[in-house]
């Protein structure tokens, strides 16, 4: 069945104080996914995010982002007053996240409110709190004990605590109780929201494509209790890290810095922990994207002293062994294969093998100098076309750069004769497809340039900030996307 779908980070969401939260305004989001006839939201990761604000280099790969918690909804829940918000400095743009000051601001309120919840009389919170605790239990001592280092990474914390010995274990738990209760009872109100949240778009037909990383961050509670999982020396020292060669983004590589699996290790387990993770994944989503599906055929591995990445090579991942025993786990569940970039023949295969769509990217089609798979005419139904993922820049930033001969040739494949809303050639060529779904940034539907461009890949300091302003998606907008979608045969059954 044709469908279609919106990209918009939860962060973008134009919410009251400072960054988009499962607000009263996401849900006017749901609403206007529905009136313009789509099927899908699309998001990126949801767990908490440290240095660089990337949600790809998380605390935890189990917990949600405390950020995204509407603090509206605890005022009415009796938990805080709108003094205690306004009174926090969350910043003043409409337009870009302000992390800092969320950061200096968000967990102050948040321990206000928890002060006054009382929490650990409510019946519901116990029960989340042990119904989750193969990973709970670890990611709140470890943000416990983390915030008693000044935050430093678990690599630098003493050693008793660092190797998890049970007297240090035992002695942190008792020590930081009421830390712990904290970070307990954010995950508890995350979960609850989203829930309530991901169920009102689903009443609407609308579903969730989740974004899970491959990887793990090595500053995680995920590397701190299961240093088994990855390749780490004997100190405990990532032996390698990944990341991706030199390639059109990055003339050095992408070094990501993320400790590599013990891909023998898992096996042995039957995938024990990846079965847990994925599991988890569909609670909180419908559909999900794995970032970077190469790295299961062939990983990049770079030397943990290395600056950049040019200096990695390639070894074997874990192939279809993983897939068919998550299948064999967890039934036909629905991925999207991230398989992006180039591709060898045996990640090819393997794509193919899982049956997974792969995605189809229009701005990576006008290469001049090549035919390209990304062109349309190329694509099979399988498969999932975006105008441009988050990585890249909006389809009117890119369109300004692009050299004359590629825009030649994108001019005359879309037939463009004219430089005003360019954007909707692409978004109507990326409809019309034979891509069974087709998921378009709001960005692209905003006609917005590369100021709201989500992330710069290998670059730190302005990524991750764009939200779009309260109005922006008009119901006038709303209708244009449904005539299109209804035009291209995309319209929910």
């Amino acid at each position: 069945m044709r469908k279609s779908g919106i990209l918009l980070p939860v962060s973008s969401i134009p919410s009251k104080y400072g960054i988009g939260t499962f607000s009263k305004q996401a849900y006017a989001f749901i609403d206007s996914l529905e009136k313009a006839g789509q099927s899908y939201w699309q998001i990126l990761p949801l767990g908490p995010t440290g240095y660089g604000d990337s949600p790809y280099q998380s605390f935890s790969t189990f917990a949600g982002n405390p950020y995204y918690i509407d603090l509206e909804t605890l005022i009415e829940d009796g938990y805080l007053t709108e003094e205690d918000c306004d009174a926090c400095d969350f910043g003043d743009n409409d337009v870009y996240v302000d992390y800092e000051k969320i950061y200096l601001s968000r967990f102050k309120v948040l321990k206000k409110a928890f002060l006054n919840s009382h929490i650990e009389e409510e019946e519901d919170f116990r029960t989340y709190v042990e119904e989750n605790c193969y990973w709970l239990d670890d990611y709140a001592l470890y943000m416990a004990v983390k915030n008693s280092f000044d935050g430093k990474s678990w690599i630098e914390w003493d050693e008793d605590i660092k190797l998890r010995k049970p007297e240090a274990m035992q002695h942190c738990k008792e020590e930081y109780a009421e830390e712990i209760m904290f970070y307990q009872f954010q995950q508890y109100l995350f979960e609850k929201q989203w829930s309530a949240l991901k169920a009102y778009a689903n009443g609407k037909k609308i579903e969730i494509i989740g974004d899970i990383p491959i990887y793990v961050a090595f500053d995680s509670a995920d590397t701190w209790a299961n240093p088994e999982l990855f390749q780490l020396d004997e100190t405990l020292t990532p032996v390698a890290v990944a990341g991706c060669p030199p390639d059109a983004f990055s003339a050095t590589g992408q070094l990501w810095g993320n400790p590599l699996y013990r891909w023998d290790y898992h096996k042995e387990t039957d995938y024990a922990w990846w079965i847990k993770r994925i599991a988890y994944c569909y609670k909180l989503y419908d559909v999900v994207r794995i970032d970077h599906f190469r790295g299961f055929d062939e990983y990049y591995s770079i030397p943990y002293a290395d600056e950049t990445a040019e200096f990695g090579h390639w070894e074997k991942g874990p192939g279809y062994d993983l897939f068919k025993t998550l299948k064999a786990k967890l039934g036909n569940i629905a991925v999207i294969a991230e398989d992006l970039g180039y591709l060898t023949k045996s990640v090819i295969r393997l794509v193919k093998k899982t049956g997974y769509p792969g995605m189809k990217i229009l701005q990576f089609a006008f290469d001049s100098r090549e035919e390209s798979d990304y062109l349309p005419h190329n694509y099979g139904a399988n498969s999932i076309v975006y105008t441009g993922t988050h990585d890249n820049d909006t389809t009117v930033g890119w369109y300004k750069q692009l050299n004359r001969q590629d825009k030649a040739l994108a001019k005359k494949y879309l037939d463009i004769r004219s430089n005003k809303d360019v954007e909707w050639e692409f978004i109507r060529a990326a409809l019309a497809s034979v891509s069974d779904t087709c998921i378009i940034p709001m960005q692209d539907y905003l006609g917005l340039g590369s100021e709201a461009r989500t992330n710069v890949p290998s670059t730190l300091g302005t990524n991750w900030k764009w939200r779009m302003v309260s109005g922006q998606f008009t119901d006038e907008l709303a209708e244009r996307i449904c005539e299109m979608t209804k035009l291209y045969g995309r319209m929910p059954k």
